[in-house]
């Protein structure tokens, strides 16, 4: 495994930690509905009458308070800070036991799990990525505490960033068939805020490729003009 490949694979695991840190937060809020409000929204009465209203109040407080911590680890990351990728693996672990937690309940409460099972999917297949970065031979390639180019950053938290925004952006095209009751897409509800930090991060991330891409080739043109003066 060569510099090339370690960088792609940390640039990967960033992505797919951002993108459950954002399905987290999502999650979290997306659920906050059913849990407090439950008596205005008839498919989830089932949390009165199973005595359950408890369980996915507490779900949703601790899933946000993960989720907010997976941003300050995902930050982290992306600057190599020690103790940045030991800290994903616990805040993976915590999310995904959440996950499960939800995706099993809202099996036996309401017949299905959407999106509840998708969380628990990139959860589960997001740790296990950052299990395989454990493997000795993996490890000494992806590390996540040493120090790297600034354009290798960029590049990592603009692809995050745009897969996220994108991800604010069409969630009521993907959250919408499970959050709809006649008629109503309940996701709508916060379609100002999701467009908005939507179009924020994809905006961030297309910046910080354009800004990769632009000291490239600065740094091609400076190594050209090197190398036309030692030839003269």
């Amino acid at each position: 495994m060569n510099d090339t490949t370690g960088k792609v694979l940390r640039i990967v695991g960033i992505v797919f930690f951002g993108l459950t840190t954002v399905m987290n937060l999502l999650g979290g809020i997306g659920t906050s509905c059913a849990a407090f409000f439950t008596r205005e929204y008839p498919p989830y009465w089932a949390l009165i009458k199973q005595d359950m209203q408890w369980l996915y109040q507490a779900l949703v407080i601790t899933t946000v308070i993960i989720a907010l911590v997976g941003i300050w680890v995902l930050v982290k990351l992306i600057r190599r800070k020690e103790g940045a990728f030991r800290n994903a693996i616990i805040v993976l672990v915590i999310g995904t036991l959440l996950a499960g937690i939800q995706y099993y309940y809202s099996l036996q409460l309401f017949g299905k799990a959407a999106p509840a099972n998708v969380k628990f999917y990139i959860n589960a297949a997001t740790l296990v990525l950052f299990l395989i970065y454990l493997i000795p031979a993996v490890k000494q390639r992806v590390n996540f505490s040493n120090e790297e180019s600034g354009g290798d950053k960029d590049i990592a938290a603009g692809l995050a960033a745009i897969i996220l925004g994108v991800l604010l952006l069409t969630t009521p095209i993907w959250a919408g068939p499970s959050h709809t009751f006649q008629g109503e897409n309940w996701v709508m509800l916060l379609q100002t805020e999701l467009n908005l930090s939507g179009i924020l991060l994809t905006g961030a991330g297309v910046a910080m490729l354009a800004r990769v891409i632009v000291n490239g080739f600065r740094q091609e043109f400076a190594l050209s003009k090197v190398d036309i003066t030692k030839d003269r």
